[in-house]
């Protein structure tokens, strides 16, 4: 097994996945706890799949480089979705709905009137789950991925005081004169950009695992931000890596086995949180 695995990662794009997918475990995993806390968790899943949408557009324009649109569109969808869901008419988890399901369809529909692909199903299914577009990943999408990561964690750590106010009691961050609104937009804003980068691990419908799993497992053990904040993104890591050793050498697909990884994970958490509660009453 070890021989195999040292002859794959001589391979350039099997190095390039793992990179990859480590930075988009740690960034998915840094905003993760703040979406679980404020009750936003499937923003991922609307986003992903208005992601999907945008792709579907690039490809009917037959457009090399997705993420010129793609990046955009998401990042708009982001804002809309926080003003939309503020809106006393349509709460938050409807506009989600609205804007997931109407995007998935809409880009399911071009991709079917205008198709350019000889294998439309396959297309679809990678797209969706992530079967093996981040293993054709280019040197350049993988700086790209990098740079993105960079970003995200830099401004997570930057701004961690305002975004750790605006998740346990945004009222009171308000009362001090802590610009809440403003620190909604970014998190909403550099949620879809780690939506967009992560299309290519799992896919658009298992995102928001990245997203939920690791901080509901950290979460389990431990009580204060920080900590289930650390807990997760080091969670996050490790089930990702193993994830894709396990379907490297397994040949399954890498988005789903990652997600099989965190769910194996959260039940060992969730059952260790159990013990230590007995333990401690």
């Amino acid at each position: 097994m070890i021989d195999k695995l040292g002859l794959y990662l001589q391979y350039p794009f099997v190095r390039y996945a793992l990179i990859v997918g480590v930075l988009i475990a740690l960034c998915s995993s840094l905003l993760g706890v703040t979406l679980v806390l404020k009750r936003f968790s499937f923003i991922g899943d609307g986003l992903s799949h208005v992601a999907f949408g945008a792709m579907a557009i690039a490809s009917v324009f037959n457009l090399t480089n997705e993420m010129l649109i793609v990046l955009p569109v998401t990042v708009i969808s982001a804002v809309l979705l926080l003003r939309t869901g503020q809106n006393a008419k349509i709460k938050g988890d409807a506009a989600i709905a609205m804007i997931s399901v109407g995007a998935l369809a809409f880009g399911y529909l071009l991709m079917n009137v205008f198709s350019t692909s000889s294998n439309l199903s396959g297309d679809v299914c990678s797209t969706l789950f992530g079967s093996t577009s981040i293993l054709t990943l280019t040197g350049r999408e993988v700086w790209l991925c990098v740079a993105l990561s960079v970003a995200v964690v830099i401004i997570f750590i930057f701004f961690y005081n305002k975004i750790f106010a605006v998740t346990f009691d945004e009222a009171f961050a308000r009362a001090v004169g802590t610009k809440a609104e403003a620190y909604n937009l970014l998190i909403a804003v550099v949620t879809a950009v780690i939506i967009v980068i992560a299309m290519n691990l799992v896919g658009s419908l298992l995102i928001s695992a990245l997203v939920i799993f690791p901080a509901l497992s950290a979460m389990r053990i431990f009580r204060s931000f920080k900590s289930v904040t650390v807990c997760s993104a080091v969670l996050s890591v490790v089930c990702a890596f193993l994830g894709m050793i396990i379907s490297i050498l397994a040949g399954t697909p890498v988005g789903s086995t990652i997600v099989a990884v965190d769910v194996a994970a959260f039940i060992i958490f969730y059952v260790t949180g159990m013990v230590k509660g007995g333990i401690q009453k």
